[in-house]
C-alpha cells in the first residue's frame, strides 16, 4: 500500500463530497427502513431522492470541479 497524497484537495470540494454522501446515504437508509416498516410510498420516494440528489452531486461536480 502506497500513500495518497491528498493535498490537492480544496476544503470546498471535501465539504460538499461530505455533505452528499451524507444526504444520499441518509435518504437511501431511510428509504430502506420506511419500506421494512411496510410504508412504500415513503421508501419510494426516499430512494428516489437519494437518486435526485446522487444526479445533483454530479452535476454540481462536473459544473465547478472539472
Amino acid at each position: 500500500m502506497t500513500l495518497v497524497d491528498v493535498s490537492e484537495v480544496s476544503a470546498t470540494l471535501f465539504i460538499l463530497g461530505v455533505i452528499f454522501l451524507l444526504l444520499i446515504f441518509g435518504l437511501l437508509s431511510f428509504g430502506i427502513v420506511r419500506m421494512f416498516q411496510q410504508r412504500f410510498r415513503a421508501g419510494w420516494l426516499c430512494i428516489g431522492g437519494a437518486a435526485l440528489s446522487t444526479i445533483l452531486f454530479v452535476v454540481i461536480l462536473n459544473q465547478w470541479f472539472v
